[in-house]
């Protein structure tokens, strides 16, 4: 595993996840000693009562061997169908937003390959959730999946202006543009490092040094070389180490310079 001289923040992860039931707390130590400091519990859930998972997870594990936790929330577009008509699911989503320990909303989006959700549910949720980031001076966290025109076409379009990151980015380099003209960041995960994936390669050499992330998004996605295995924090690492050779940088270079994107997309996130 890679080693660092400075320290990686993973901003897109599922610590909550059932695959961590046996061994949530080692998971967090391996992070640590991996060269992670700090972590994203992204939330989940649609109805009432389901949504601070995230949350939750952040607050039990804080200062877990020196980790710096902090949260999301949002209705992922795989479950807007249950969370479009209840009002309770909206309103519970605005008062979690207001702890300290959420740094975005998210992760929202469209997700048009799985269709477990109609799409103008989908996108009903996902207006109405880029509605409450504004409301609450946040940015959001992005899951887009074969829908990129209508999940652009719907951040273009929204008043005020929506801020955010697309998490795990495997578009083109043309769909990276898009983007980043309107001011987005991309979070680059274990995809990076997959053989067919030099769309995504070409996009991370491409992109502005100010508006990269990198991400595990765990339990899923692992990179080479655990391509196949369970995902965890940790594995970050892996993926600096492939974004800093695609760039021609070191990694300590990819750690300090994500790093600095990261708090400057979350102002809330502090150490």
């Amino acid at each position: 595993m890679a080693e660092f001289v400075t320290v990686l923040i993973d901003s897109h992860c599922h610590p909550d996840g059932d695959e961590f039931d046996d061994d949530r707390a080692a998971m967090f130590e391996r992070a640590a000693a991996a060269g992670v400091d700090g972590l994203v519990a992204i939330g989940g859930g649609a109805a009432p009562g389901t949504l601070a998972v995230g949350l939750e997870c952040a607050r039990t594990f804080q200062g877990h061997a020196g980790l710096k936790l902090w949260a999301t929330v949002g209705v992922h577009p795989h479950d807007a169908a249950r969370a479009t008509s209840p009002t309770a699911s909206w309103e519970e989503l605005s008062q979690l937003a207001a702890d300290p320990l959420i740094i975005a909303i998210g992760e929202i989006g469209l997700d048009y390959h799985y269709d477990h959700s109609p799409k103008k549910a989908q996108r009903d949720a996902f207006e109405r959730q880029l509605l409450l980031a504004a409301e609450c001076g946040l940015p959001v966290a992005v899951h887009c999946r074969e829908a990129f025109d209508d999940c652009l076409a719907l951040i273009a379009a929204h008043n005020p202006p929506a801020r955010g990151v697309f998490h795990c980015f495997a578009g083109s380099w043309a769909e990276a543009e898009q983007a980043l003209a309107l001011g987005w960041y991309l979070s680059f995960s274990g995809v990076l490092t997959f053989n067919n994936a030099q769309v995504v390669r070409t996009a991370a050499a491409a992109a502005p040094a100010d508006r990269i992330l990198i991400e595990t998004d765990a339990p899923f996605l692992a990179p080479v070389p655990y391509r196949g295995k369970r995902n965890e924090p940790a594995f970050v690492a892996a993926t600096a180490a492939r974004l800093a050779e695609i760039r021609s940088v070191s990694p300590e270079a990819i750690a300090r310079l994500t790093r600095e994107n990261f708090f400057r997309l979350f102002p809330r996130a502090t150490l």
